[in-house]
């Protein structure tokens, strides 16, 4: 969460949003991992054209209020890409992706910062979402975690 991460992160995972092809209006995934992604990315657009705003999904609706599981710029009918800082199990976007879903977002795809090499690409695609991550344990040099 410093300034210079968020930074280059919003700058690499907007650049990765547009390369790819995809024309979300938001951006967002699970607190808490995701919100600082989506926010890196979110700021980086305005710098760049077409904005991109974020959203936050909580991990259960709030239970007072007005009792939602989605806060910040998320309207029904809104093109989506859930963010992830780290994808393991790929657990966390798909719940996201559900969230937005039942909520009437339309998910285009899921931008990861880091892909852990542990199942999770393999449960989001087969979910039917592509998936880019901007790094893998491998470039980061690191090796895959060993089976039990």
């Amino acid at each position: 969460m410093s300034a210079e991460g968020l930074e280059l992160i919003g700058d690499l995972g907007l650049s990765a949003i547009r390369e790819a092809g995809w024309e979300p209006s938001l951006v967002g995934g699970l607190t808490l991992g995701a919100d600082p992604v989506a926010y890196a990315v979110a700021r980086a657009s305005r710098a760049s054209p077409p904005i991109v705003d974020a959203f936050t999904v909580r991990k259960e609706p709030k239970s007072h209020g007005a009792k939602r599981q989605i806060e910040g710029c998320f309207v029904p009918g809104s093109k989506v890409v859930v963010v992830e800082d780290v994808v393991t199990s790929g657990q966390s976007a798909l719940r996201a992706a559900e969230a937005v879903s039942d909520a009437g977002g339309v998910i285009l795809a899921v931008l990861a910062v880091v892909d852990r090499e542990e199942g999770g690409r393999e449960r989001i695609e087969a979910a039917g979402l592509p998936l880019i991550s901007l790094l893998s344990l491998a470039d980061l040099g690191l090796p895959p975690k060993a089976d039990p």
